[in-house]
């Protein structure tokens, strides 16, 4: 006997998970955001709690700062080696591709006490928590920077860079003025996968950082455990909710989704 299902029975089992695991939750989130913790009624206070709270701007603006310098050093160092992979002849330049992503591949907890114990080997933890935080921010994110970069690059047509060669523009210019253009969908989406998760992981400025750099992840763990105060923790992810759809908008990633591989694939 044959079993046929129609499109919308199909769609009900991620119906459901949608509904438990994302929906549900967030509705929960912007009850507790929007309750007085003490009388339980319609307020606005969590957010002005926030806002007013000189600690916890500190802790908003030293977690933008960290999640900037990490995209920029991740794209500093992805792009060019995610160029020369993308432009070589080699024969195991996806070997050597895999290299970069293999960390990924272990349980990131075992990677941050790995670097942690290299760090305390050569004397640094502990006398430079910013620049071991940046570090363990970079080592960790690095892969999600590298391999939209890659996916972008190896898709460009090489007659454009031709083309742009044969009408007189130099290295420099092609770069500039072809290349450059041409792999901004990589580079949209790389800052996206890692500035985002860089303003919250607080279990690397815990490890490295020595507990001395509180992100804005940390402050929203805080609220959740130890001071017991969801309705400012679920304020604070709100607010963190809302600059990842600015973030999105501004970098025309929900373009990118809409339009499907039209983005990346202009080429």
């Amino acid at each position: 006997m044959k079993l046929h299902f129609s499109r919308k029975q199909l769609i009900i089992p991620y119906a459901l998970f949608m509904v438990l695991f994302v929906a549900l939750p967030l509705l929960f989130i912007v009850f507790y955001a929007f309750t007085n913790r003490t009388t339980g009624a319609f307020s606005f206070d969590n957010f002005i709690r926030f806002f007013t709270s000189s600690t916890s701007m500190s802790n908003l603006l030293i977690s933008i700062g960290i999640a900037a310098l990490t995209t920029i050093f991740c794209l500093l160092l992805a792009y060019p080696i995610a160029f020369i992979l993308a432009r070589s002849n080699m024969k195991k330049k996806h070997v050597l591709l895999m290299l970069f992503v293999l960390p990924m591949w272990i349980n990131f907890v075992l990677r941050i006490n790995a670097l942690r114990e290299f760090l305390g080997l050569t004397g640094m933890l502990g006398q430079a928590n910013f620049f071991n935080t940046i570090l363990g921010m970079v080592y960790d994110f690095f892969p999600f920077m590298v391999l939209p970069l890659y996916t972008t690059l190896i898709k460009m047509d090489k007659s454009l860079i031709e083309a742009a060669t044969d009408l007189g523009a130099g290295p420099v210019t092609t770069f500039f003025k072809v290349t450059l253009p041409l792999s901004m969908p990589g580079i949209i989406s790389g800052v996206t996968m890692v500035f985002l998760p860089s303003m919250t992981n607080y279990v690397i400025t815990d490890s490295l950082g020595l507990g001395q750099i509180t992100i804005i992840g940390k402050l929203i763990e805080e609220c959740f455990g130890t001071r017991n105060d969801w309705n400012l923790g679920s304020a604070i992810s709100l607010v963190l909710l809302l600059i990842v759809f600015v973030t999105m908008l501004a970098t025309g990633g929900f373009k990118e989704e809409e339009n499907g591989s039209r983005g990346a694939g202009i080429w």
